[in-house]
């Protein structure tokens, strides 16, 4: 069981959910969860696994669904409770139950390793791909160049996708796209980037994955013109990045990548 909730764990942060983890640390007595046992969840009540039922498991589930609901980061809590009736004088969390043990278990929200999608594998993308290898985190690359978008040019690369704007997005939705933490038009072309532009916002409508738009204000004007004629609404463009990454005068291409995952890691620690 402990691997299969493991493996379930991974799927859910694979595609960008943050999971809430409950794990018996310890146990005494009679108890329905021995150490060990593990139950895990994402928002909107998905969840797998068990710690053992019951009105601890009932407990256990809210304060996850608390812990997610609230964003806390990365981290957790360590808690006990005592399985009987009018439990008092204890350093634990008293439950209604007959079964008269104890049970400790540690309680956490892992979030998903950043995942960005560099759409256009110029001199930008290169750089931004070599810290996201020293940061660990991944990536993938779009472009519709072949030799912008292949192992030689991206060896660590998550996914490579080497063709059209409208073949990527053929097989893409809402859902799927949510892999990605981070989605940044980095492309050469300008019209290839409004390609991909318009049909974020409209797939995605100011939801899931952080958008960036690399280039200037006047650019960014005529996105914006663009998006309201494709009839998105101000307030799903104003959740998009342009300029991408914090403001520190960054020219060059290395720079550049510095500000964008700079901003990232400002992002996490504000989650």
């Amino acid at each position: 069981m402990t691997q299969r909730v493991i493996q379930w764990i991974n799927q859910r942060l694979t595609f960008g959910h943050p999971v809430a983890v409950a794990t018996v640390i310890s146990s005494s007595g009679s108890v329905p969860g021995k150490a060990g046992a593990r139950l895990a969840m994402t928002s909107g009540d998905d969840r797998f696994g068990t710690v053992g039922g019951a009105g601890l498991e009932y407990q256990v589930i809210s304060v996850l669904d608390e812990m997610l609901e609230n964003g806390d980061g990365p981290g957790g809590d360590v808690i006990t409770y005592a399985l009987f009736k009018d439990a008092k004088g204890y350093e634990a969390v008293p439950l209604d139950s007959l079964c008269g043990g104890r049970v400790t278990l540690s309680l956490e929200v892992i979030f998903p390793v950043p995942h960005l999608l560099l759409m256009g594998g110029g001199h930008v993308a290169a750089s931004i791909a070599d810290f996201c290898g020293g940061m660990g985190w991944d990536y993938s690359v779009q472009d519709t160049r072949d030799d912008y978008a292949d192992n030689e040019a991206y060896p660590d690369a998550r996914e490579l996708h080497a063709g059209s704007v409208t073949d990527f997005f053929e097989g893409e939705n809402k859902d799927t796209l949510s892999r990605f933490t981070h989605i940044y038009l980095l492309g050469h072309d300008w019209k290839e980037d409004q390609d991909r532009f318009t049909n974020l916002i409209k797939l995605l409508a100011g939801e899931g994955p952080i958008i960036g738009v690399i280039g200037s204000q006047a650019k960014w004007q005529d996105f914006t013109k663009l998006g309201l004629e494709a009839g998105s609404s101000q307030a799903v463009l104003d959740k998009i990045n342009c300029p991408i990454g914090l403001p520190i005068g960054a020219e060059s291409p290395e720079e550049i990548a510095i500000a964008v995952i700079a901003e990232i890691i400002k992002q996490q620690r504000l989650q």
